[in-house]
């Protein structure tokens, strides 16, 4: 039997003042609930999105709150710290992409280890902050194993241009939001050092094909990695210059040091640290992820790009 909907109205908190959470606020907002927003530093919300209102209601504060449902919107590498700080409280959507560097864990697993017990949920896909929050179509995914927990959700925020899917593979879900950020890199690579668009094309494709070994080789489903929260993410984060990871990777293509570009950078490239979290999880599973070991290998400085794409030309002809 499938539990009601969550009537509208009830609270929704969001963990963090990032540009993300603040598009989440706002969605939240629209969508009727009762926001509150925490920030480390409640003075400066507003900075990461410029030129962006908004709506009213919305209850800034530098108090961890317990509402009804938590939305986490902090960087990845410090969900652990922030959750760990929560007081009790509904469930937890974590909103963040990524695996954890040291413990190569994925956001879920991290939130079972410091919250156990708690009901939790993956929002990812395809959706660039600014876009969220000037209320532009966008279509995501709330993966959770429960049915009911997706619904609740889904009904909290869904407004008609923020239609949300839910999905019962929060594995393959959270797998697509973390390895699209390391190919998006490389993509931005190939066409920063004129490899061209033949080249980006044959990239992202394999790059899809080791996403997908990798989520099954986690437990997720393959059919996934065909959806929003893969192959839609991946799209997006490849082949735009909005993308934090593909700027990235146009600069890196280009001759840039890694170091640079992150120094003139007050916004996360997620992607940077999940390269080589996802080439040691990976290796764990014995997947084979040559275009995200490349990327480990170029961020790392093990490797010049020069060889990066020598190695990844001499890879061994086979079917496909």
């Amino acid at each position: 039997m499938t539990a009601s909907p969550t009537p509208k109205l009830a609270s929704i908190a969001v963990i963090g003042a990032g540009a993300w959470g603040l598009a989440l606020a706002a969605q939240a907002a629209r969508a009727g609930a009762a926001v509150t927003l925490w920030a480390r530093r409640p003075e400066r919300v507003g900075e990461r999105l410029p030129g962006v209102a908004l709506p009213p209601g919305i209850t800034v504060t530098g108090t961890l709150p317990a509402a009804g449902l938590l939305l986490l919107a902090v960087p990845l590498q410090h969900l652990r710290e922030v959750a760990a700080a929560l007081p009790p409280g509904g469930p937890l959507v974590c909103c963040a992409k990524g695996i954890e560097t040291g413990t190569l864990a994925l956001p879920l697993e991290i939130l079972a280890e410091v919250q156990p017990g708690r009901p939790v949920a993956a929002l990812t896909g395809p959706s660039f902050a600014a876009e969220v929050a000037a209320g532009l179509p966008t279509a995501v995914v709330v993966a959770a194993r429960e049915e009911a927990l997706r619904r609740d959700v889904i009904a909290r925020l869904a407004t008609p241009p923020f239609r949300l899917y839910g999905n019962g593979d929060p594995v393959g879900a959270q797998v697509g939001g973390a390895a699209k950020n390391v190919i998006a890199i490389a993509a931005g690579a190939v066409i920063g050092a004129g490899l061209g668009e033949n080249a980006r094309a044959a990239l992202i494709t394999r790059g899809i094909a080791e996403l997908s070994r990798l989520a099954v080789a986690l437990g997720g489903q393959a059919d996934t990695v065909a959806g929003l929260s893969g192959l839609g993410d991946l799209l997006l984060t490849s082949t735009s210059p909005a993308s934090r990871n593909y700027s990235f990777g146009l600069a890196l293509g280009r001759g840039a040091q890694p170091a640079d570009i992150l120094a003139g950078r007050s916004a996360v490239t997620e992607g940077v640290a999940t390269a080589p979290a996802l080439v040691a999880r990976a290796l764990r599973h014995g997947v084979a992820v040559p275009v995200a070991a490349a990327v480990a290998g170029v961020l790392g400085g093990r490797i010049t790009m020069a060889q990066a794409i020598a190695a990844l030309l001499a890879r061994r002809l086979t079917d496909e």
